[in-house]
């Protein structure tokens, strides 16, 4: 069996199914057509000069060349400043586009998922918060009511109470649900098929090497940003945080087109993507050091000091974007934004240690129950229907959401509502306290009395808990199969929303034995009665970003994205203690986390860095061909004829051929891309006198003299690559794989005492480990 081609691997006769395997990359089987408009053609591995050190040399070739201009005239001095500035720009040109974007989806996200419960008089356009903002005629009790907004029972029935009210509000909170979906998961299927689903686990692939056309395109770019919308709006537990790593790489791709040398260099363009990975982690947090961590421990596979500091810069641009649109008109770049005053104790480190365990076991749970339905979905009848699978999930979420108010609202809103710390000023049900004389308070007068100090759980925070702990149950299994389906969706919201409702359950539950047991040898000497000793914001908080790392598997980044969304210095210590404690407990059950799981699940070749190589063997017993299979594609560096390179060409499928002295000796002096060498005989063709399909093909500095009737050689010396990465057939394959993971690298020639045995590309490694593990290789085509 051969590798097929896409690895520009080089044996003569592979198959043509496997020829193919790549070349048919995600195509729309049901609608043909549907790829064409999104832009989805073939997808490719990169070519082996395209890996990132090569192609930093082709860079810095054309860089020394310009440098060396400049001193010879001004127009090279200042295309020599522009070339350096250009990489700048570009940042901030990413930054601004994306900044852009998420703040038009924020506030056209908030919009739609309000017009489900009723409607602005004033201006449809605006949503319940900013229609009731202008208006003299609100309460601080019922402060989110107005005259100006309307429920769609008061509109179409005149009155907002009763059972006629509540089921017409009920049932235009389906109606409106089902349209979003419906028009979210049409579009996708319409016009761009790469749209759905999060975006993480191949945008890590692209930037390992791998290329999938039309998947950070124009099409995909308007339609994820218009389906996101719609699917956020549609009440499906989902986020929008993932996606947006998608938008902004997108339009990083899209803006890399206006300058030459990303353009035409993919190295250089992963680099941009790193930089915009951190860029959509910053606008859909608000966190720039975050994003820039982000992208640095969980996305990129090289990320060299420059892409830190244009990541560093971007993000900055794009958050300061965001900033200025303002969209939650709350002066923040996240709907939950929370700021904690009162310190934590010692002895609290216990229960974040509790959440940390809670967050580890639910990550892992996530994701094999995640993963085992996502199979069922690829292997039965169902993965055919991705319209009526979203519609029946979407009505399945609305009829249980909408009789509790935690899971009806948004998922921002929800982490919001949960990180709230209770003061004065909150009318919250989470705030229904009794007053310290030992009245119960209704939910509107909910905090009366000291605003900070604990006290005991009056009867509207009884009803809020159980109504919490139905939505941790209801989120907790809706979330395993929403998350994958054919429209975008993102992981981080739904993730957080689970540790956040766990988090504010344990924090409440603290703080009521601290107020009965401030005698009690655990309180006593910090936390004495009247004092406000636990936040239970403070346990949402850990419980988020607990269970946001056991699913992720993120560390130093979680750490530092919580951090800057609650601007507290003295609370790091806690979410490290919980963060580190669900990656050691998710770890024990799996090493994966949901990405690295996805990218498995659909067969990318892709070698995850934190997997250590457990094999002993020889890259000989990995590198192709194999006794059985057809030698090596070969081109000689003298003695071809420019109608056998072409004909070589032409019977292949492979991306480039290694050059040989000889049939014989097969003694390695480099290698050639297929592009340039069909590049540099057409133009031969056209521009030299006498080169026909006879000329000999030289890859030699000096060519041997041709006889007197022969026809002029062509020299294509200058096309040959005389250092292509190579290792021999002895190397062990962990060091083997350590250079392709740390390199970059999708292919390496196999020579042994200079004579060229083979060649080892990223998927005969991937098969290796597959098969040493008794598991089967997935390397099918995408099926997104």
């Amino acid at each position: 069996m051969q590798v097929d081609a896409g690895d520009g691997v080089l044996f003569r006769s592979a198959s043509a199914s496997e020829r193919q395997t790549f070349s048919e990359l995600n195509s729309n089987q049901s609608n043909p057509s549907a790829g064409r408009r999104s832009g989805a053609g073939p997808g490719r591995l990169v070519d082996p000069l395209e890996d990132p050190l090569p192609g930093k040399s082709k860079d810095r070739d054309r860089h020394r060349e310009i440098a060396n201009k400049s001193r010879q005239s001004t127009v090279a001095l200042l295309h020599s400043v522009s070339d350096a500035f250009s990489g700048w720009l570009l940042m901030l040109l990413v930054g601004l586009m994306s900044g852009a974007l998420a703040g038009g989806i924020d506030i056209a996200a908030h919009w739609l998922t309000d017009m489900k419960e009723g409607l602005c008089l004033v201006g449809f356009w605006f949503n319940h918060e900013h229609c009731c903002w202008t208006s003299n005629e609100t309460t601080f009790q019922e402060r989110d009511r107005c005259p100006q907004w309307q429920s769609w029972a008061e509109i179409m029935t005149g009155t907002s109470e009763g059972a006629l009210a509540y089921f017409v509000n009920y049932l235009m909170f389906l109606v409106w649900a089902l349209l979003f979906a419906l028009l979210a998961v049409t579009l996708v299927r319409a016009f761009a098929p790469y749209a759905c689903g999060s975006g993480i686990p191949e945008i890590k692939t692209i930037l390992s090497g791998f290329i999938i056309r039309g998947y950070l395109g124009k099409w995909t770019l308007i339609i994820k940003t218009i389906t996101l919308v719609l699917a956020v709006s549609s009440g499906l537990s989902l986020g929008k945080e993932g996606p947006l790593v998608h938008v902004a790489c997108c339009c990083a791709n899209i803006l890399c087109h206006l300058f030459t040398k990303y353009r035409k260099n993919e190295a250089k363009r992963r680099e941009v993507l790193s930089a915009a990975a951190a860029v959509g982690v910053s606008v859909a947090f608000g966190a720039p050091i975050g994003g820039v961590l982000f992208s640095l421990e969980e996305v990129s596979y090289y990320f060299p000091l420059k892409t830190l500091w244009r990541s560093f810069f971007a993000a900055l641009v794009a958050a300061f974007t965001l900033r200025s649109i303002n969209p939650f008109g709350n002066s923040r770049l996240v709907l939950f934004y929370v700021e904690f005053h009162a310190p934590w104790h010692l002895v609290e480190l216990g229960p974040f240690i509790l959440l940390g365990i809670f967050g580890g076991l639910w990550g892992a749970l996530f994701i094999r129950a995640n993963i085992a339905w996502c199979r069922i979905r690829k292997s039965t009848r169902l993965g055919h229907y991705p319209v009526t699978e979203v519609l029946v999930v979407t009505a399945l979420t609305g009829m249980l959401a909408y009789p509790n108010s935690y899971t009806r609202m948004g998922g921002a809103e929800l982490i919001s509502e949960l990180f709230n710390d209770c003061s004065l000023l909150d009318s919250s049900q989470l705030c229904g306290y009794k007053q310290v004389g030992g009245a119960s308070n209704s939910t509107s007068g909910a905090g009366v009395g000291n605003g900070l100090a604990d006290r005991p759980a009056g009867v509207g925070l009884y009803a809020a808990l159980w109504q919490l702990a139905l939505a941790l149950v209801f989120k907790m299994m809706i979330t395993v199969i929403t998350f994958g389906m054919k429209v975008p969706s993102g992981l981080f919201i739904p993730s957080m929303a689970v540790g956040a409702i766990a988090g504010r359950l344990l924090g409440v539950g603290m703080e009521q034995l601290a107020y009965y047991n401030h005698d009690s040898a655990i309180f006593r000497g910090w936390c004495s009665p009247g004092a406000d000793c636990i936040t239970p914001g403070l346990y949402a908080m850990v419980g988020a970003a607990a269970c946001l790392g056991g699913v992720t598997r993120m560390t130093v980044s979680l750490v530092v994205i919580m951090f800057e969304l609650t601007g507290g210095l003295e609370y790091i210590v806690p979410l490290m203690a919980a963060t580190m404690t669900s990656k050691w407990v998710a770890d024990a059950f799996g090493r994966e986390g949901i990405y690295e799981a996805h990218i498995r699940l659909n067969g990318y070749p892709f070698l995850e860095p934190k997997e250590e190589f457990q094999h002993s063997s020889l890259t000989a017993d990995v590198m192709r061909p194999r006794r059985s299979d057809p030698p090596l594609a070969v081109l000689t560096q003298e003695g071809m004829t420019v109608e056998e390179v072409e004909a070589l060409v032409e019977s292949t499928h492979y991306s480039g051929f290694p050059v040989v002295v000889s049939q014989d000796s097969h003694r390695l002096v480099g290698f050639v891309l297929r592009r340039d060498l069909l590049i540099s005989i057409d133009n031969a063709r056209k521009r030299q006198e006498g080169v026909v399909g006879a000329s000999q093909v030289v890859f030699t500095e000096h060519s041997p003299a041709p006889a007197d009737d022969a026809p002029p050689p062509l020299r294509l010396r200058g096309i040959v690559d005389l250092s292509p990465f190579t290792v021999t057939d002895h190397t062990p394959m962990d060091i083997t794989v350590d250079i392709f993971r740390k390199l970059g690298l999708r292919q390496c020639l196999v020579t042994h005492n200079g004579k060229l045995l083979g060649i080892i590309t990223k998927k005969d490694i991937l098969k290796h480990m597959a098969n040493d593990c008794q598991q089967r290789p997935r390397l099918h085509p995408l099926q997104l």
